[in-house]
């Protein structure tokens, strides 16, 4: 052979062999599936967490989810209703394209289109202006101190891209619209997606030209969803994967006591509640007068729901009961309004006998089998208990890819709902997207038509005040309303664990946000 050839050959092999050496690829599960490629076309965080991997938002939380520069180095207001935003130079996208103010302004367009399912997450935003090339003015209608906290659960998409692929509108999981920016993300973030395969998997490359200093040693994420508990469990102790989230409550034991193996846990912001329908008649009475617009029928389904009973024997003692629609860390929280009404099924046959219903009435029950932590089972557990008390509860449950878009058109009777506050991690969330009718940019989460004309002041009143304390005592005051109104009946404080093998080592979120670009694996 060759001398020269032969050494050639040589160093190439060794290359190989060192590139080889150090690719790290991290291999993981979920129940749970991304939705879409698209971040404006949905509202569900675990697509959002997936997406955060290939986009960046202005400002972002950091490893103890504290507001930090992201695309944007500096801000400040220039008017009371106007933020003033210094962008990143050097940035470019994943295609190579450099990101600019036009991007921005671009992508503050699409999500504020009506069309777009996300346009709830910036409901006090007016528009985004472009000052120059690196300096973008955003305006809102009037005073709004939690701006910050919602841009950071915006995703910039690049203007050229989306111009040349007839992208420049969003997409909705709704409504069913889609684009090319449903299956192909470009962004400027930490990773690059591989391949998009929905049910099947979802492959990320590491982005060697991401303008933040990378904190990972990751070069390849694969994610596959795995609906099945037993097998996820499986796959993670037979080597087949280094992490599942969430790991099944009922086998965290197992997994904690297998050799190479560790449980982690963090309580969780999401709260599970049941969204009831106030539209005129319920789809399983079809005719007759809507029961549940009767608040005493909704006190008595409350009082119907042995909570102690599903958090033991459903959520392994690892869940909190609540009687309020935020966890306790969120600003908004009040102990008062945290009561929960006690289980008493004589107490809810009187009270429906009271409404009108002395035998009941049938109610249809829709909840997701994929998406929170033993949704099903706790379905099936309140089915049973409200038939007990007189409702003939008709229980359907499906997968969370046709689920929240019929909850979404508002299909469903009563129907299971999560909320973490996100983006801004604020009681404000719950009032706006929640419990707000669905006008000016607000109730984009409200699909259940809830409206109080309390609330609706409230709600408006606090996106402006910038007294914090005015500020709180106002969400306290407008959840106090939803808690005696039982707008929503609240249920309890989701519990998250992961398990990853030994050598792993992935950060966890208390907005379950499952954030690589902090993972280290050896």
């Amino acid at each position: 052979m060759n001398i020269k050839l032969a050494v050639t050959l040589s160093v190439a092999a060794g290359a190989l062999m060192s590139a080889s050496a150090e690719a790290k690829t991290l291999r993981w599960s979920s129940p749970t599936d991304v939705t879409t490629l698209d971040p404006y076309a949905h509202t569900e965080s675990f697509t959002t967490s997936m997406l955060h991997h290939v986009f960046d938002p202005l400002v972002r939380r950091g490893r103890t989810l504290e507001l930090e520069p992201a695309l944007a180095v500096s801000w400040k207001n220039v008017k009371p209703d106007t933020w003033r935003f210094e962008l990143r130079r050097d940035v470019k996208f994943h295609n190579g394209n450099p990101f600019t103010a036009d991007d921005v302004v671009a992508s503050f367009a699409r999500l504020l289109d009506p069309g777009a399912r996300a346009r709830g997450n910036i409901a006090t935003v007016r528009k985004a202006e472009k000052v120059d090339d690196f300096t973008v003015d955003i305006v809102t209608d009037g005073p709004y101190p939690l701006l910050l906290n919602d841009l950071a659960g915006v995703y910039i998409l690049d203007k050229e891209w989306m111009e040349a692929n007839g992208a420049l509108k969003p997409g909705n999981i709704a409504t069913g619209v889609t684009t090319a920016a449903s299956t192909t993300a470009v962004g400027t973030g930490p990773f690059k997606v591989e391949s998009y395969k929905p049910d099947a998997g979802t492959n990320f490359v590491v982005n060697p030209d991401w303008w933040d200093k990378p904190q990972h040693n990751l070069t390849r994420i694969e994610f596959k969803p795995v609906k099945s508990d037993a097998t996820r469990v499986a796959a993670l102790l037979s080597g087949e994967l280094d992490l599942i989230a969430p790991a099944p409550l009922q086998d965290l034991g197992r997994i904690g006591s297998a050799s190479g193996f560790k449980v982690i846990e963090e309580p969780s912001l999401r709260l599970i509640m049941l969204s009831l329908n106030f539209r005129p008649e319920l789809k399983a009475m079809p005719g007759q007068k809507n029961p549940l617009l009767d608040p005493k029928v909704r006190q008595a389904m409350w009082h119907a729901i042995d909570m102690e009973t599903i958090k033991k024997r459903v959520m392994r003692d690892k869940s909190r009961n609540t009687g309020t629609l935020v966890a306790p860390p969120v600003p908004g929280y009040a102990k008062e309004n945290d009561a929960i009404l006690a289980y008493d099924t004589n107490r809810a046959k009187a009270l429906l006998a009271e409404a009108g219903y002395p035998n009941g009435f049938k109610v249809k029950l829709n909840c997701p089998n994929d998406r929170y932590i033993n949704d099903e089972q706790t379905c099936v557990a309140i089915a049973a208990m409200w038939t007990r008390a007189g409702i003939q509860t008709e229980l359907q449950t499906e997968s969370r890819a046709t689920y929240f878009p019929r909850q979404d058109r508002g299909e469903f009777d009563v129907s299971m709902v999560g909320w973490a506050t996100l983006p801004p991690m604020d009681g404000f969330s719950v009032l706006s997207s929640l419990l707000a009718a669905q006008k000016d940019g607000h109730g984009g989460s409200n699909s259940s038509t809830y409206t109080n004309p309390k609330i609706e002041e409230l709600t408006r009143k606090s996106a402006s005040e910038l007294d914090e304390t005015k500020r709180r005592g106002m969400l306290v005051e407008a959840l106090k309303v939803a808690h005696d109104d039982v707008a929503y009946i609240p249920l309890h404080q989701q519990p998250v664990a992961w398990a990853v093998r030994d050598g792993v080592d992935v950060p966890q979120f208390p907005d379950e946000y499952v954030r690589l670009w902090f993972a280290t694996i050896k």
